[in-house]
């Protein structure tokens, strides 16, 4: 007869002292591999990432920009049928002061008095022209503006005028006391002929006088470096802004040539001011 008195606890069920069994301990499962994107999935991922960086840099840092004519030779080559530079225009100087004399500046033409004889570049085809203006975001195709490139003489607040006895351009400040000061320009090779004896013959007629200007605040006076050949701000004296360009409608300051090979090259600011 089996005593009575002899008892089999199982577990689980509260007695500390019971019998425990213990399971086999489960083997870590290997996690699956994450599967790669074939290349031909991610190369719109990277063009369209790569794209809207350039739109970012084209919007926010610079662009380039071709030069169509004469007006800034030597120190920028352009002409109609030629291969005219490419220039990089940089728009961060810009953020944090205005433009100063002798910068070379891009900006688009404030009155009609400069964009009279503009026609637009854009296809009158409206896929054409649409596709044109996407481009134009990442300065593949130029914006569909009259953009110009000329060289700051003048700044808001002072006075310009042409010329002394020596066939100079003056400037002075608007500042009680303040003297006429002749302008130092090694940039300009090709000027209109200057007479001593016969100093008031106009610009627009063979010559390089042109009456005193007081540039407005926020404005800027500005001429081509081939001054017998561009037309700035002298022949745009009697529109509203009497030739003067305002600042908020710079572009950006050339600062580098980057076409062709053989003019690549730095686009130097000269301070005519500082002689």
């Amino acid at each position: 007869m089996a005593d009575e008195s002899e008892s089999v606890t199982m577990s689980g069920s509260g007695d500390d002292n019971g019998a425990e069994i213990h399971g086999t301990p489960e083997t870590p499962q290997p996690k699956p591999k994450k599967k790669q994107r074939p290349f031909w999935q991610e190369l719109p991922i990277l063009v369209g990432f790569a794209a809207l960086i350039v739109a970012l840099l084209v919007t926010f840092i610079g662009r380039p920009y071709v030069i169509p004519s004469q007006s800034m030779e030597p120190t920028l080559h352009g002409c109609a049928g030629c291969t005219g530079d490419r220039i990089y225009v940089e728009k961060l100087s810009y953020y944090f002061g205005d433009p100063e004399p002798g910068d070379v500046v891009v900006f688009v033409g404030p009155t009609n008095s400069w964009n009279n004889h503009y026609k637009s570049i854009r296809s009158s085809n409206t896929v054409v022209r649409g596709v044109q203006n996407f481009l134009s975001f990442f300065g593949l195709v130029p914006p569909d503006e009259n953009d110009l490139v000329k060289r700051v003489i003048a700044t808001g607040g002072q006075s310009v005028k042409c010329c002394d006895a020596q066939g100079r351009i003056l400037v002075k400040d608007n500042t009680p006391g303040s003297d006429w000061k002749p302008l130092d320009e090694p940039y300009v090779k090709f000027n209109n002929p200057f007479d001593p004896a016969h100093p008031d013959v106009q610009f627009n007629a063979g010559g390089r006088a042109f009456p005193e200007v007081k540039v407005p605040d926020g404005n800027l006076w500005v001429m081509g470096d081939n001054r017998a050949e561009s037309a700035d701000s002298r022949y745009h004296m009697t529109d509203e802004l009497q030739g003067t360009v305002p600042v908020k409608d710079v572009r950006g300051k050339a600062v580098f040539k980057i076409w062709p090979p053989s003019r690549i090259g730095p686009v130097r600011a000269v301070d005519p001011q500082t002689n």
